[in-house]
């Protein structure tokens, strides 16, 4: 069973664990080098992150798989700030369905965007898989997707 839950304090050693595994496992995706965004295998960011917006653990079978921060930009906008998967997880649905949980958590959103480095073949695959759409003229080295919902219409 895949469910996502509030994580907190107590849950970061474990996201920062589940993060340098995922953030690492780019490194067959296009990535320079192993490495990650600021902060992804640090517990104290996990926990500073935790203040960022809604950080959520993606658990499945009750073990945590990875996390998921959620930023609120304006009035029913969202940001996906970070999405990770260990990847003893990856590739058996786990992102897609915590995905799923997300659009149900927010009902009311109208726009979710999220960013990926223009190398991360993997990432932009995915987004575009859960509903996201690139967005024109992003920021150089970065790719952004959008993901609009008309009124009543979550999935």
């Amino acid at each position: 069973m895949i469910e996502i839950k509030k994580a907190t304090k107590k849950d970061a050693v474990a996201l920062a664990r589940a993060s340098e595994q995922a953030f690492h496992s780019d490194i067959d995706c296009g990535a320079p080098g192993l490495g990650g965004p600021p902060g992804y295998n640090s517990p104290a960011w996990q926990q500073r992150a935790m203040g960022f917006g809604d950080y959520f653990k993606i658990l499945v079978d009750g073990q945590l798989a990875g996390g998921l921060i959620v930023i609120r930009q304006k009035p029913r906008e969202y940001e996906v700030g970070r999405i990770f998967v260990d990847p003893e997880y990856q590739n058996q649905g786990v992102g897609t369905r915590a995905f799923d949980l997300l659009w149900e958590a927010y009902p009311l959103a109208k726009r979710w965007i999220v960013g990926t480095p223009d190398w991360n073949t993997r990432t932009r695959h995915f987004y575009q898989k859960v509903g996201f759409e690139p967005v024109p003229n992003p920021p150089p080295g970065e790719i952004l997707f959008q993901r609009t919902v008309k009124a009543g219409a979550q999935s």
